[in-house]
């Protein structure tokens, strides 16, 4: 079967139990290095706060390094939570880091919180009131003002935008990212391209038909891109991809009963799952099994969702384990050929 969907790479730096943040980010800068080796078209950093598992609180400050440290690969955020930033200073970044890397960086946007509410909180500048959740299209609108150089003439803020760090291909792409129908229409009404978090809600098929239905063109693109993020891990056998998902399974399952602990070994989590049997969390697909068995998997959701794209995302204690799982997925696929074509 011929592939028409391209292959990306969501990271979040997974901390394994009895390793450090630092090791984590050293991760993450050789997956992105054997990302782009291999031929993936994107690689993405995400933005969680306050969990020992997860290294990935500032993928403004990582796309940088990472851009840095590859040489074909786009290279954004997935995604930074606009409720927590100024879309001045959003714009400042993603423009400076659009100097830094021209043609290859990703501005992907989000309205959770990508944390719990006290977090959330504290990551406020101004404590005197919660900030209201209702806010984001406005927020989102003036971002991309300052981004498309479209704001009024008559806006207080309209001086502000021939001040943006230039560099010689503009602006970075926006994307926006969600797994609601929200975000569904509201990247139709503004014409972005589309991420559907799949990893957290497997129901976004008809999401993403709402989204092409509603969609208006846009200087930013000119039709509908879908892209959905899914949770996959490939091995050389189907039993050992399925011992692989196990650590971040015993991650999840204490998630969801308020519990935050970095990414246990794999030994530890099969036998805490195996004396936990009904711990299981809330359902997320996931794709996991040989390289043809994932790549007939993945082929199955980029059908369900029409999807121009698909991004693989996971969480392992044995990052040798997790770069593996990259590389079969993209031997299976051959897309080190395909860029070394392009």
């Amino acid at each position: 079967m011929t592939r028409n969907y391209r292959l990306s790479v969501l990271d979040q730096s997974p901390v394994a139990e009895g390793t450090t943040s630092a090791d984590a980010l050293a991760n993450t800068l050789d997956l992105a290095r054997t990302a782009d080796r291999l031929g993936y078209h994107r690689y993405w950093l995400a933005e969680h706060h306050a969990s020992p598992g997860i290294a990935g609180v500032a993928p403004e400050a990582l796309i940088g390094p990472v851009a840095l440290a590859t040489a074909r690969i786009r290279v954004g955020s997935g995604g930074i939570m606009l409720p927590h930033f100024s879309p001045f200073k959003i714009a400042e970044t993603f423009r400076m880091l659009g100097a830094l890397a021209p043609g290859r960086i990703d501005l992907g946007l989000g309205r959770a919180p990508g944390t719990d509410g006290r977090t959330a909180y504290a990551l406020q500048r101004d404590r005197s009131r919660r900030i209201p959740s209702d806010d984001f299209p406005q927020n989102l609108a003036e971002l991309l003002a300052y981004l498309g150089d479209t704001m009024p003439a008559d806006h207080a803020f309209a001086p502000l935008v021939a001040t943006l760090p230039s560099g010689t291909q503009g602006s970075p792409d926006p994307w926006l990212l969600g797994s609601s129908m929200d975000s569904a229409i509201w990247a139709a009404e503004t014409g972005l391209p589309y991420c559907f978090a799949d990893f957290i809600n497997p129901a976004g098929a008809e999401m993403a038909e709402q989204y092409r239905r509603n969609f208006r063109p846009s200087r930013w693109l000119e039709r509908p891109y879908v892209m959905a993020a899914s949770w996959a891990i490939a091995a050389p056998t189907s039993e050992e991809a399925q011992a692989l998902a196990a650590p971040a399974a015993m991650m999840f399952a204490h998630l969801f009963r308020g519990e935050l602990i970095p990414v246990p070994p794999m030994e530890k989590a099969l036998a805490w799952l195996a004396g936990n049997p009904d711990s299981h969390r809330r359902q997320r697909r996931t794709l996991l099994g040989t390289p043809a068995e994932v790549r007939g998997l993945i082929d199955g959701v980029a059908a369900e969702y029409g999807a121009d794209e698909i991004m693989l995302v996971n969480i392992m204690s044995d990052h040798l384990a997790r770069r593996r799982s990259y590389e079969l997925i993209a031997a299976e696929y051959g897309l080190a050929d395909v860029a070394d074509a392009a």
